[in-house]
Parts: structure tokens; sequence; C-alpha cells
């Protein structure tokens, strides 16, 4: 028999937590009008562009049960493809291989898009309908991460929405000088380490394995 979870802050807190839409407007007000008017259902010649200088988008997707995931997904800048106003593709590299997005895809039709551009404090949110594709024709147009992937995630768009830079801003995430050092930060080993609870593994064994893997990236 699994032993039960232990209670956690959230347990506590979610017992008077906001139960509805309207609990919750109440605590922010209404939107402003341009915050609601620039919501759009297809890319404009601008934001085309700001996909073809984004090197990094975050996909947000769930499983048929509403469990829920974020996967960064990287590349030289234009990396996703802009078939056209209305859709998207975005060729899957090989990583570690869980398809964790992609079998949630498969399981409900839906995504969610954050591109990020470096340098800019200006993110670019894209919703709607997905699916995975092996199409060889397509494949062989998404050759930016080094060769066809083996599929791609087509997004169908939905929902096009350029947020303001303020929590870009507030995090100061391109400001160097006000990053916390390296030796305040557990390394990335460190984490890996502590994930897997494998007592006969060392740091000096994770971070070779980190090496081999990333090793392509900077030959």
């Amino acid at each position: 028999m699994t032993p039960p979870l232990a209670s956690s802050a959230f347990d506590s807190l979610r017992l008077d937590a906001v139960r509805d839409q309207e609990a919750l407007r109440r605590a922010y007000g209404l939107p402003g009008a341009a915050a609601v008017r620039k919501q759009m259902t297809e890319l404009t010649e601008q934001t085309q562009r700001l996909i073809g200088c984004s090197s990094l988008v975050l996909v947000a997707s769930a499983d048929a049960e509403g469990n829920c995931d974020v996967s960064p997904r990287g590349g030289p800048a234009g990396f996703v493809a802009v078939l056209d106003a209305r859709t998207l593709a975005i060729p899957d590299a090989t990583g570690n291989k869980r398809l964790d997005t992609l079998q949630n895809v498969i399981a409900t039709g839906r995504a969610g898009l954050l591109f990020v551009i470096p340098g800019r404090t200006t993110t670019l949110r894209v919703n709607g309908r997905a699916c995975v594709s092996t199409r060889p024709e397509l494949l062989s147009q998404l050759t930016a991460v080094g060769k066809p992937p083996a599929s791609a995630l087509v997004l169908g768009i939905e929902e096009v929405y350029p947020h303001c830079p303020k929590a870009l801003l507030r995090s100061a995430v391109w400001k160097p000088e006000q990053w916390l050092s390296a030796d305040a930060q557990p390394t990335s080993a460190e984490v890996t380490l502590a994930q897997l609870r494998m007592p006969e593994l060392t740091i000096a064994d994770i971070e070779q394995t980190e090496a081999d893997s990333l090793k392509y990236w900077y030959e």
C-alpha cells in the first residue's frame, strides 16, 4: 500500500482559496481596453518577425486528466517555422525521450506557447489547437536544430497576445550584474543527483554524463 502523502502548506492554503471567477475579479477589477483589444486570432507581420527572432519557446500542455507540464524548446533564432498566419511548427529535437509534451498534445489536441527573445523584455503568447506531425515534407523544412526532427509540434493558432515587459523587467533576466553568483546556486549536477536518489552515483558521475550529452553543442 502506498503511504499517504504528508500534508503541505498547499493543503492549508486551499481551505480559504478563491472559489469563483467573480471573487477573483473583485480582487483585481477589470482589464484595460488595450489589454483586451490586442488579443488576436492570427499573426501579424510584426508578431511573425518576433517569432523569427526567438531562440526559446516555452510549451505548455496538459494530459486528459488535467495534469500540466511546461517544457522549453530552443534553437537558433527562427527555429520555429511560421507556415502561415495561423500555423506554427516546432521541430522536436531529440532530448530525454520522455515525450511528456507530445503525449499531452496527442491526448488533448491543445498547447500554449510563450516565445522569449534574448535581450528583449517583450514575450509573445500563442495558444491553440495542436497536433504532432511526422509528415516527411514538413520535417525536411525544419532543420534549424541540425537535422530533420523525428516529429514536429504543429500549432493551429487561436490566440496571439504580446505580453507587457513587467515580468522580465522585475526579474532582471537580461542584467548579468543582478544575477546571483554561481556559488550561491546548486549546480545542475547537484540537483540531478538529489532527484535520482541513487547512492551509488557521485557528483562526478553526473557531471560526466551531462558533459557527454552536451558535447555536440560545444564542438
